[in-house]
């Protein structure tokens, strides 16, 4: 009577050892491409598993590579990888992206240092001359500033005047009506 198909005494009497049977990696082990679709897997395990039939350890390592590769083709299907380059290129094309970054523009590398020394010599006088009855020298140089910024932009003196009053105006009051608001919000009710 033959020996039953675990018993590794008759395996190896007239089989074929797989010669991959050591190879981590169970695309090698299969002899695939990592692109391989899912009938070339079946068809390479199905292949493999007939040639190396008579011999236990050979089938149990083809089984565990298809195994193995099946596995990672569910998870990757369940949880896809995020192609952010993809994605990052998709977004910047997109219409809205390209009418906002072809309206606005990068400033200038000394326009940026200007504005960044008015904002600290600002911080610095804030902490310097903290006053009770309101930051008037913050709010006159914050002013200036305002206009002359708006007159590099322009080179209209009469409309970086108009445009830094106007802001300053309408800040102003909207900045009054905010605190009345709030004030009449928490304490009057």
């Amino acid at each position: 009577m033959d020996a039953s198909f675990g018993s590794m005494a008759d395996d190896s009497a007239g089989s074929v050892v797989f010669p991959r049977i050591n190879v981590r990696d169970p695309y090698k082990r299969l002899g695939i491409s990592r692109e391989a679709s899912d009938d070339e897997i079946q068809g390479a395990r199905n292949f493999l598993i007939s040639q190396y039939a008579g011999h236990k350890p050979s089938v149990d390592a083809i089984e565990s590579a298809h195994d193995k590769i099946i596995m990672q083709k569910f998870h990757e299907r369940r949880r896809p990888k995020l192609n952010i380059k993809k994605k990052m290129r998709d977004i910047s094309q997109s219409r809205v992206v390209q009418f906002v970054t072809n309206r606005f523009q990068t400033p200038a590398t000394n326009h940026i240092i200007k504005t960044a020394v008015v904002f600290a010599l600002l911080g610095v006088l804030t902490v310097l001359f903290p006053t009770e009855e309101g930051p008037t020298l913050q709010v006159a140089i914050s002013l200036l500033a305002t206009i002359y910024f708006i007159y590099e932009r322009l080179k209209s003196k009469l409309r970086a005047v108009l445009y830094g009053a106007g802001a300053f105006g309408i800040s102003w009051l909207l900045a009054t009506f905010l605190m009345v608001s709030v004030f009449l919000q928490y304490f009057v009710a």
